[in-house]
């Protein structure tokens, strides 16, 4: 429990409790897991990158997001965090586009970072790592994919359905390390109390699909639905690498002293 003062007709700023797990698991065809995380409770942000799959070093350049965005300095407005996440996953990709060009091999990186300040989270991303959130057991994409399959739908070509299976959909627009200027996209959205927040690889609703995703999460504790979906995947044939971090929010309850002077 948490105790505010306030001072005349000042009202607080009701702060949310935040809870995160976090899991990655190579999958059943890669030798190696390309994907990265960040959990970063005390700071109060988190992130999944997925090195590029078929390109060079992907492990190294996720780990390059990684390390940029754990090195972001405590930011307490909202805005500015996710001006320093963008500036952070400039540099990152500055420096992978920087090694790809000294060895002469390709290299890159998807990035998807959550941000939560006060009543408020906000995300950052850049490719088709996503941010889903689970609200009243009902689960809502928070991202659009940068990918050649995203764009065909967003031009009605073909639905979501057809883009689930299409040949192209691991084709990407954008990534970290890959093109200059670096476009990152931003949102920021309201909080509400038993929120649970949800960064993943393409390697889990790729496999899945958001309607067995939602069945998961909303019938069962976050970790438990974290490990219950990565088996699926392996049922399923996990193709791919799946990461996968969850952060619950619970509203504090406040007690407040003081108020108008006697």
């Amino acid at each position: 429990m948490t105790f505010v003062e306030t001072v005349g007709e000042r009202e607080p700023v009701i702060p949310f409790r935040t809870e995160s797990w976090a899991a990655t698991d190579t999958g059943a065809v890669r030798k190696h897991n390309e994907d990265s995380y960040l959990v970063a409770d005390g700071s109060r942000v988190w992130l999944v990158a997925d090195g590029m799959g078929g390109l060079e070093r992907g492990d190294w350049a996720s780990s390059q997001v990684v390390e940029a965005i754990a090195a972001v300095p405590a930011v307490e407005g909202m805005e500015d965090l996710l001006e320093a996440i963008r500036s952070a996953l400039t540099e990152a990709n500055e420096r992978i586009l920087e090694e790809s060009e000294r060895v002469g091999k390709q290299m890159g990186s998807t990035a998807v970072a959550l941000a939560v300040r006060d009543k408020r989270f906000g995300v950052a991303w850049v490719g088709d790592s996503r941010a889903y959130l689970l609200r009243d057991r009902r689960l809502y994409r928070l991202t659009r994919d940068h990918s050649q399959v995203q764009d065909l739908v967003d031009h009605g070509v073909i639905d979501e359905v057809a883009a689930a299976t299409h040949p192209l959909r691991n084709v990407l627009t954008r990534a970290v390390g890959v093109a200059r200027p670096l476009n990152v996209d931003t949102m920021i959205e309201t909080l509400c109390d038993e929120d649970l927040l949800i960064l993943c690889s393409d390697g889990l609703y790729g496999v899945m699909g958001e309607a067995a995703m939602q069945d998961a999460l909303a019938s069962q504790p976050f970790e438990e639905a974290a490990r219950q979906m990565i088996a699926r995947c392996h049922e399923l044939g996990a193709p791919d690498n799946i990461t996968v971090v969850g952060v619950a929010t619970a509203e504090v309850t406040l007690v407040q002293f003081g108020g108008a002077e006697n």
